[in-house]
């Protein structure tokens, strides 16, 4: 007998002597299983009614607006950073839609300068932009303009009423480049 056989001869019997088809007392002990009654359900938490109220206004103040005495004691946010946008600065069209109405369809260059064709879904209309425009509602003005995407800083607010940048991107859509 070679050395294989030697080896594969006491392991083939081990594993034969595993096998024991008898499953009698497996399945005996799964119908004792099956038989034991469930667990109580524990009862279903009482839900506490809340009186509903109707709010007739009459000669009471709007909930929504502040009254005159409250405004005086709570103090407005300032700006102390100064970095609230322009008010008195005249809005470019594209400001009207959001980001993510704006697509970037492509780009051309003038001279020295780089443009970018931005379509807006909303009025299905291709714009020309550069840098230094606005675009947006967040006061986002174009800081670069590149053959694959636009960047550009919005001016927003945080819970706390204080001004701050945040930068933005608009990249060339997939279907553009295909074209």
């Amino acid at each position: 007998m070679r050395v294989q056989d030697w080896i594969t001869l006491p392991l083939a019997l081990i594993i034969g002597g595993c096998g024991n088809n008898d499953l009698s007392d497996l399945e005996v002990y799964a119908a004792q299983i099956k038989q034991r009654p469930p667990p109580p359900i524990d009862p279903v938490p009482e839900i506490a009614l809340v009186e509903p109220f109707a709010y007739h206004p009459g000669q009471r103040r709007d909930p929504f607006v502040m009254d005159k005495e409250t405004a005086a004691i709570i103090p407005m946010p300032q700006d102390p950073g100064g970095m609230a946008p322009d008010p008195k600065r005249p809005r470019q069209f594209l400001e009207h839609f959001a980001l993510d109405g704006l697509l970037m369809r492509g780009s051309l260059q003038q001279d020295e300068r780089i443009w970018a064709l931005v379509y807006a879904k909303e009025d299905q209309t291709l714009h020309r932009v550069g840098i230094g425009d606005y675009l947006g509602q967040h006061h986002g003005r174009i800081i670069r303009v590149s053959e694959q995407r636009i960047d550009l800083i919005e001016r927003v607010q945080d819970a706390a009423g204080r001004w701050m940048d945040r930068k933005a991107s608009i990249a060339l859509t997939q279907d553009a480049k295909r074209k």
